[in-house]
């Protein structure tokens, strides 16, 4: 079981993941619905992975990807995208993303992204 932070933009889309982790026996920490958010939450909460929207205001996923792995390098995330931003998801993996799930979200495909990460 894995401490996760949640950020999307979207209260529908952070629910629906919320579920869909906890069904897999993972606890949803904290959930943030910006990259300023997400920044300042992975600071106090430490979780053991971040799923993160590419596209939110204030900060992209993008740019709270790079602040995050630069307060630790260890960071797990995996980065959330609609379909059809390909060019994004491969810069979020250059930057250190571990993975990235396509929205709407798969319950299966999320939780073996998951898994695959924090193994």
């Amino acid at each position: 079981m894995a401490k996760i932070l949640v950020v999307d933009d979207a209260k529908f889309m952070r629910m629906t993941l919320t579920t869909i982790l906890e069904k897999g026996n993972h606890e949803v920490i904290g959930e943030a619905e910006n990259g300023q958010e997400a920044v300042e939450m992975y600071e106090k909460l430490n979780p053991d992975l971040v799923t993160l929207d590419i596209t939110m205001p204030e900060k992209n996923g993008l740019e709270a990807l790079k602040e995050i792995k630069a307060q630790s390098e260890d960071a797990q995330i995996v980065m959330c995208s609609a379909m059809g931003q390909q060019k994004m998801v491969v810069e979020a993996i250059e930057n250190g993303a571990k993975d990235f799930i396509v929205k709407p979200f798969d319950e299966t495909r999320v939780l073996d992204a998951i898994k695959r990460v924090l193994n």
